[in-house]
């Protein structure tokens, strides 16, 4: 049986911070990391530690100081409207409706076209009814769907999300969980998506990725090997959430 390519690679990657001509300091040193075509990857570790600088390297906005990001086997040399990165705080535009932001990157497509792929993730994203609305009156969670809905609609290989359900309340940010599940599970796009959010990540991803303080390094990775939807509940979640928590040192089963 024949193995496919892998659809990122991440090799060696370090990079180092100068400030002003000042000392050095290391971010990110000797890192590795492969991921599949259609994976769902998150990448977890303590605040400040380089995880959304390592989801910049990987799309190509900033440069590593050595290493090399391939993706379908090519050097990323720079963004690639091919690769869409999601935000922490939302991108869409506060002058366009609904249907306007999700169709802005179709701009060049035949009307008929673009409609029809407008109306197609406006359905996938539960936004029907809601199409000529401005992001200013519609909710947090919604306005993150709008954005969601944008990148595929551009139909990327690559999704790379950087905290994308940080701002919301915890009970949208839990329906959003769900509902990104069920939109991946459509879609089958790659996902790398960095979280501080360990639940989250079980409940999101193929693997999780946790990192060590900076200059990050992989700690250990993670095979979460449990159906979808993922019940919060179970022994093997539990048991995978206090994994992590004891790999980043905190470790909560212990005794006070």
């Amino acid at each position: 049986m024949s193995v496919s390519s892998p659809k990122i690679e991440l090799q060696d990657l370090t990079l180092d911070y100068s400030h002003d001509g000042g000392e050095s300091m290391p971010v990110l040193s000797s890192f590795n990391l492969t991921v599949q075509q259609g994976e769902f990857i998150c990448i977890v570790g303590p605040s400040g530690c380089g995880k959304s600088t390592l989801l910049n390297m990987a799309c190509g906005f900033l440069k590593p100081t050595s290493g090399t990001v391939l993706i379908d086997g090519e050097p990323v040399v720079g963004p690639d409207p091919r690769r869409i990165f999601i935000f922490q705080n939302n991108a869409v535009f506060p002058w366009l409706t609904v249907d306007q932001n999700i169709g802005f990157g179709l701009l060049d497509r035949p009307d008929a076209e673009r409609e029809r792929t407008v109306a197609h993730y406006v359905d996938m994203v539960g936004l029907t009814g809601f199409e000529r609305a401005y992001p200013r009156e519609l909710s947090g969670g919604m306005v993150q769907r709008v954005e969601i809905a944008r990148a595929l609609a551009a139909n990327p290989d690559v999704l790379f999300m950087d905290e994308p359900l940080g701002a919301l309340d915890f009970l949208t940010r839990m329906k959003m969980r769900a509902d990104l599940v069920d939109i991946w599970r459509q879609e089958k796009k790659t996902v790398l998506f960095v979280t501080h959010d360990v639940e989250e990540a079980v409940q999101l991803a193929d693997r999780v990725v946790v990192l060590s303080p900076r200059p990050a390094e992989i700690r250990t990775i993670l095979d979460v090997q449990l159906p979808r939807p993922r019940n919060l509940d179970s022994p093997e979640y539990l048991r995978l959430r206090d994994e992590i928590f004891k790999t980043m040192g905190l470790d909560f089963s212990s005794p006070s």
